[in-house]
């Protein structure tokens, strides 16, 4: 009978995915198979499964921590924020539409709980043990009634539940001890347990804490988990950024623009584990500055952030900044860098068909009635135009994998195709190529394009060469220092916590 134990939090980015991830590669390295769930994530950072379905950016970390197969049925629920309360809502790894808040609450929580039980059933059926993610708060006793996603999920799962609290966050110890007092005899049943996060110094100064904590709650502090700044792992909202400590004086600096409605930031991760290379998150309002290259991101809504940039004037600071340095566009940020964003029935947004940046030559429109959802591989073609043609000459003919989520499609003019397509759909409905470039842009629909090491390797040994930088080769450091860190990870969590506890509380 599969065995299962829940992480709660106190709060959103208490370190509930990441305790999540640990477990998942601690009980596997045990020789259990295991899988994530987490029922309801809201989340813009998404995966493209097996399945071509949409899964939370975290859900896919853990099953890699797992060591199997990312599933839809490992996150049924994916709420996509759109803004004004609506989101996309994506069942299964399937959008069924917008919908907004109080309607998703009340009218459609039995349609979501009936997706999340089979789903739970479909993995119950096929793994040993299921570790299982809260969202936000258990503690939200305003919509207890609609809950999904916490303690409604631990009876379903019959699960026993482990709350965790991030110290940085301060009154970590009114947080925990509020949660306990705020849950009532039923839901209070299934908290047995207490983690705290991110802790920075002396131990003994918590002491007094965690012994009256475990007198109010009447439950083990499993124990504190230090703040490491060694591990590096994929954030999982765009709230991170704000947060996120970027490496700065390096050889190599990307500028990655912070567009308003930024969506897959994921897709620069890679660039963080180059030991030369700095990220510098440019906002709207920011001034570029002195940076080797230019990114623009994907987007949840690509005439919004059009048009934000046409009227912060950052539009004409990137058309200049291109006269130099190489600007790359992913997803909607393919279709910025275009001519036209065509949208005249204002699917996207009350702007409509926008002009956008110019610098390649396409254009984009949204009149699909289903957003593409899929994994993907491609070629790179012998012959490109522009600066991709020079920066890729070196790996023609080899094959780069990612992923695509998006509703509009791209025709070229007078550009040429970045890559041409074995697995996917590329720029529109033929499914033959990807992406465009021309002149010193160069954009493709494929998230984790950066990913792949050759695509990654001669885009910064371009930039190293230009510099007068000795070229890189050897191991991927990205997979290289990412699995490192899912070993860290475990290894911290085996060193900090009272694994016999957690131990009792999956198996008993």
């Amino acid at each position: 009978m599969t065995k299962c134990i829940m992480v709660q939090g106190t709060s959103s980015n208490a370190g509930k995915s990441m305790l999540v991830a640990a477990l998942c590669r601690i009980y596997k390295n045990r020789g259990y198979n295991v899988a994530p769930f987490k029922s309801q994530n809201m989340s813009l950072n998404s995966y493209t499964t097996k399945e071509n379905g949409e899964i939370g950016i975290a859900q896919m970390l853990q099953a890699e921590a797992a060591m199997v197969e990312p599933s839809v049925h490992m996150n049924p629920i994916l709420l996509k924020p759109k803004g004004d309360f609506t989101s996309n809502v994506i069942i299964q790894g399937k959008s069924i539409g917008n919908m907004n808040f109080y309607d998703y609450q009340h009218k459609y929580h039995d349609t979501a709980f009936n997706a999340i039980k089979e789903s739970f059933k479909i993995l119950s059926d096929e793994y040993d043990v299921i570790i299982i993610e809260g969202a936000g708060s258990p503690a939200e006793i305003n919509m207890r009634d609609q809950d999904i996603a916490n303690m409604e999920i631990a009876h379903l799962a019959d699960a026993n539940v482990i709350l965790i609290a991030d110290i940085e966050m301060g009154g970590v110890f009114a947080a925990i001890a509020g949660t306990y007092v705020l849950l009532d005899d039923y839901d209070r049943s299934r908290l047995k347990a207490t983690v705290i996060n991110k802790f920075r110094g002396n131990l003994d100064i918590l002491k007094p804490g965690l012994d009256r904590i475990e007198e109010i709650t009447g439950e083990p502090v499993l124990g504190v988990l230090p703040y490491d700044e060694t591990l590096k792992l994929p954030e999982e909202d765009s709230a991170s950024l704000t947060t996120h400590v970027f490496a700065e004086d390096k050889d190599i600096t990307i500028g990655v623009i912070r567009l308003p409605k930024i969506a897959n930031f994921t897709d620069i991760d890679p660039f963080e584990y180059e030991e030369d290379v700095a990220l510098k998150m440019i906002g709207i309002n920011d001034d570029i500055g002195d940076v080797d290259a230019i990114i623009i991101p994907g987007t949840r809504n690509s005439t919004e952030d059009m048009y934000a940039l046409q009227e912060s004037g950052l539009a004409e600071k990137i058309i200049e900044k291109s006269k130099e340095i190489p600007v790359v566009g992913i997803c909607g940020g393919l279709q910025i860098l275009g001519n036209v964003i065509h949208d005249n029935d204002k699917r996207e947004s009350k702007h409509g068909t926008l002009n956008g940046l110019g610098l390649l030559d396409i254009e984009s429109k949204f009149s699909r009635v289903d957003k593409i959802v899929t994994q993907s591989e491609a070629t790179i073609p012998e012959e490109i135009k522009g600066i991709a043609g020079e920066i890729f000459k070196n790996i023609a003919g080899e094959s780069v994998t990612g992923y695509e989520i998006h509703e509009g499609t791209t025709e070229l003019k007078s550009a040429s195709a970045l890559l041409n397509i074995k697995k996917g759909q590329g720029n529109n409905d033929e499914g033959i190529i990807d992406g465009a470039s021309n002149g010193n842009a160069f954009a493709t629909y494929f998230h984790g394009i950066f990913h792949n090491y050759n695509f990654r390797r001669e885009f910064l040994n371009y930039i190293r060469v230009k510099k007068g930088l000795e070229a890189k080769y050897g191991e991927d450091p990205y997979e290289t220092q990412k699995d490192y860190s899912l070993n860290r990870l475990a290894e911290i969590v085996e060193e900090h916590l009272d694994m016999a506890i957690i131990d009792e509380l999956l198996f008993s």
